[in-house]
């Protein structure tokens, strides 16, 4: 990593893993995505997860190499083996997620190793699905508390199937400055925390004033995006493509917002930037497709406007 020591670290912290589509498997993992994308977008992007001593967590770790992503902070279990998932769609645009339980993620261990790379990162992405076993939950929320004080910590809430609770949900957000989900996920979240509140900016002004958070980011889909932050309001309008499947889009987003908010982009120039990269991401099949070129050549578009 020596020689990337000039470009900002951007930690994907939770899980690692393999997407399965019927007989093919591409490599994902929201948190992972968000490293892999955040390589692409002119970060220097490392996964923290755990992967197993097997077949797929080696072939795994080759492909983050070629990628040119560092792998040191993978951990290797000899108990658990690589996590799988299987995605089944309805339509493109509508990916459904079988996660399969007892895999190497869910027992991410905190040491010395990630307590050091944690005081380094710049911006730290993180969710909810890595936090339903307490080893991993425990082991994530040590890591955020050994993020500097300017550290950019952003917990996309990224629900999935069962695995979340009012607990770990609250005790996210009250680590995070950046909180990213999408429409329906507000729906959930207003239910769960018992909130009866009449439009989405009440909804984000609630998030605001009782977990400290700076900025909400609400998603759309095709529609775009809303930000709200501390005194301002964001309506991004989406931008239409074809969708190939929309796997991997959000977490796309998420590492193009954060890449650029660490080089200084105005909040709607970085949320612009942002959804175009998640309808490109959309336009391609799986969660990782190698996009760098595009990337540079959207950024410069966008910056120049």
């Amino acid at each position: 990593m020596n020689n990337l020591e000039s470009l900002p670290l951007v930690i994907g912290l939770g899980e690692l893993l393999w997407d399965c589509f019927g007989d093919e498997r591409r490599p994902g993992g929201a948190p992972a995505n968000v490293a892999f994308q955040a390589n692409q977008l002119g970060c220097q992007g490392a996964v923290v997860s755990r992967v197993g001593q097997d077949a797929l967590g080696t072939e795994l770790l080759d492909f983050l190499k070629q990628q040119q992503l560092s792998t040191d902070y993978i951990q290797l279990d000899q108990t658990f083996p690589t996590g799988t998932v299987t995605v089944e769609f309805t339509n493109a645009n509508d990916p459904q997620y079988t996660i399969h339980e007892q895999v190497a993620w869910d027992h991410l261990e905190f040491n010395g190793t990630l307590a050091e790379l944690m005081k380094q990162t710049r911006a730290v992405c993180f969710g909810t699905l890595a936090q339903r076993e307490e080893t991993s939950r425990e082991s994530i929320h040590k890591c955020l508390a050994s993020t500097d004080s300017d550290c950019l910590v952003v917990y996309d809430i990224n629900l999935r199937q069962d695995y979340y609770d009012r607990s770990w949900i609250e005790r996210s957000l009250s680590a995070a400055k950046i909180v990213k989900l999408n429409q329906e996920e507000v729906g959930i979240l207003s239910d769960l925390l018992n909130l009866t509140l009449g439009d989405l900016k009440q909804f984000a002004d609630h998030l605001q004033q009782a977990y400290e958070v700076e900025a909400v980011c609400i998603t759309r889909g095709a529609a775009g995006c809303l930000i709200f932050t501390c005194d301002q309001e964001y309506d991004i309008p989406g931008t239409p493509v074809e969708v190939a499947d929309a796997v991997g889009a959000g977490d796309a987003f998420t590492a193009a917002l954060i890449s650029r908010r660490l080089l200084g982009w105005p909040w709607e120039q970085a949320a612009l930037f942002a959804n175009r990269v998640g309808g490109l991401v959309a336009s391609h099949s799986g969660a990782m497709p190698v996009l760098r070129a595009e990337f540079e050549k959207l950024s410069q578009e966008i910056q120049i406007r």
